[in-house]
């Protein structure tokens, strides 16, 4: 048994700051990471992170106030406006502290951070460096967690929270270099484990996207929020769904038509490409189901051949990369074949604006939290924003926390007894014959998420697929482990975690089921209007153990200065 002060669970962006932040505090705190920290997801992240820092020649009115407008508008006003602004106060020290730390940002010639366009902003306030800006952010932290000696635990997979009367106290852990499951004490932990994306066919996720820590909190009891609230990038490849950077439309990229035509006109004439993403991938998607697409097929073009070599290679070298490896196709030389993706998640553990859930010594930070900050739609630019605004308060208020407490020694006996129960699911789940095939459940679930709950929703496409969903569920009790070994067990993780992954897609399904309006990225073609009235308000989804879905329940939207308007772009 293991004990640290504070245990992050996650090495990506949010987990690193929460952790530099509580070390800073002087905490003793360890990051627990299926990979090393430089291999986390936020990498992946390309275009930029948003702070109204007002450096661009078209910038110099930009505020604060004028990016939180922004983030509220864009997610259709289901954002809590306190955190919002929170935020967006929040993001020049953020910027400049990065700056400060070695991050390299790309640069105006006369020195300044150089911010480009970026979609649903009314001001070029998206600070970039080329088109690999995660990656950056990531390195310049892993750099300054290793400076101050954070201890990291690397390829450790978390499986289970520990909770003692009703606080929680550590984690279990499965150690894939050793073998074996270890609990994690802690007086507090912080989820920083990213989005759920790995829940859907056609995602621009990487494989470790499962959306662990929000089953792991939800099964617990602590609530999720938004959960049907699920974003579609505009641009994936056409062939594998890997991520084509709002960056790329930042700089002057066109979306084109099988006619020819910059579809966007039609769409939004003023901001064009940089409409916000709902709106822009249920555009594109328009055109491929009304016969529009390229060659009348299921793409269309993101044509930047008119930026020029130059201009490519220096701003969206990353995206040519990607283009020529995976798609076969130069972007300097021809137009990319795009297709909406699935790419985020607004939803998640319902957190307050310093990362605290409902149950004492649980934080969470980043996408899979929700503040919440980006409503019914995030804004490109904001989630690289929120990893680390909310990973820095999350870390600062679990310090907070370790100060009010007068008791600071998890129960022993209950942290052995949940290491246990995960040896004897592993064992339990090794004996089975399998009745079932869990690959093929997997690959059933994620193509039931693609059809049913994507850009366009109805009531009887949605009920249909949760009646797979509940199929699915209930198939999961006949899956046992094709392999036993007890070190790096990737199968063990890939099936200990499914059930966890159905019950995440269930809390989609229902709540899409349950909001009977259209608002941001749900997209309903039997209530296409936003209802306020009726519907301003954040779903709530509570894990009950001995029902087959999710309990349903609400709260209210916090809402601020920014009135409530129609969303035109």
């Amino acid at each position: 048994m293991i004990h640290h002060d504070v245990i992050v669970v996650g090495g990506g962006l949010s987990g690193l700051r929460a952790a530099i932040e509580a070390k800073r505090a002087g905490v003793d705190v360890a990051i627990l990471s299926q990979v090393h920290p430089g291999r986390s997801h936020s990498g992946a992240a390309q275009g930029g992170i948003n702070a109204a820092l007002g450096n661009h020649p078209d910038g110099h009115d930009d505020t604060w106030e004028k990016h939180a407008f922004d983030t509220t508008k864009g997610g259709d006003y289901l954002v809590d406006q306190d955190c919002a602004i929170q935020m967006a106060k929040d993001a020049p020290r953020v910027i400049y502290e990065m700056d400060h730390w070695g991050c390299p940002f790309s640069r105006f010639e006369d020195g300044r951070i150089a911010q480009r366009p970026f979609g649903g902003a009314g001001f070029p306030r998206c600070c970039y460096g080329a088109d690999k800006t995660g990656h950056y952010l990531l390195h310049t932290l892993v750099e300054q967690a290793y400076k101050l000696q954070v201890k990291i635990y690397v390829e450790q997979y978390v499986a289970r929270l520990i909770v003692h009367e009703g606080v929680c106290q550590g984690v279990v852990a499965y150690d894939m270099i050793h073998g074996g499951f270890e609990a994690f004490t802690a007086n507090a932990v912080i989820m920083a484990t990213g989005g759920a994306g790995r829940t859907y066919s056609n995602s621009t996720n990487a494989v470790i996207s499962t959306g662990s820590g929000m089953f792991m909190a939800y099964h617990a009891g602590v609530p999720l929020k938004d959960m049907e609230f699920v974003q579609f990038h505009p641009t994936g490849l056409f062939t594998t769904y890997i991520l084509m950077t709002e960056g790329a439309r930042g700089e002057g990229g066109y979306l084109i038509n099988g006619l020819g035509e910059r579809l966007m006109e039609k769409y939004a004439p003023k901001f064009m490409e940089l409409a916000p993403r709902d709106i822009t991938a249920r555009s594109i998607q328009t055109e491929i189901n009304e016969g529009r697409g390229i060659g009348g097929g299921g793409y269309v073009y993101l044509d930047l051949r008119h930026l020029g070599a130059e201009k490519i290679l220096e701003r969206l070298p990353g995206i040519r990369d990607l283009a020529i490896h995976f798609e076969g196709v130069d972007p300097i030389e021809a137009p990319i074949p795009v297709v909406p993706s699935q790419h985020y998640w607004m939803g998640g553990i319902d957190t307050n604006v310093d990362g605290a859930t409902s149950m004492p010594g649980l934080f969470a930070a980043g996408e899979c939290a929700c503040v919440s900050v980006h409503g019914a739609n995030r804004l490109g630019g904001n989630s690289l924003l929120e990893t680390i605004v909310f990973g820095r308060r999350a870390g600062a208020e679990a310090a907070r926390y370790l100060e009010g407490l007068t008791e600071k020694r998890p129960n022993a006996r209950t942290a052995f007894t949940a290491a246990q129960l995960m040896e004897q699911k592993v064992e339990e789940l090794g004996a089975k014959t399998g009745s079932q095939d869990a690959y093929a459940l997997r690959a059933e679930m994620t193509v039931a998420m693609r059809e049913h709950f994507g850009l366009f929703r109805d009531e009887p496409t949605m009920k249909a697929g949760v009646e797979k969903l509940l199929s699915i569920k209930e198939r999961v009790k006949g899956i046992g482990l094709r392999w036993t070994g007890s070190v790096f067990n990737v199968d063990m993780i890939r099936t200990v975690e499914f059930e966890g992954m159905v019950d995440l897609a269930l809390t989609v399904g229902m709540g899409a089921v349950a909001r009977q309006e259209s608002r941001g990225a749900h997209y309903r073609t039997d209530y296409n209007t936003r209802d306020d009235v009726n519907w301003l308000q954040h779903t709530l989804a509570y894990y009950q153990p001995d029902a087959a879905g999710p309990r349903l329940d609400s709260k209210p939207v916090t809402l601020g200065p920014f009135e409530l308007q129609e969303r035109k772009y």
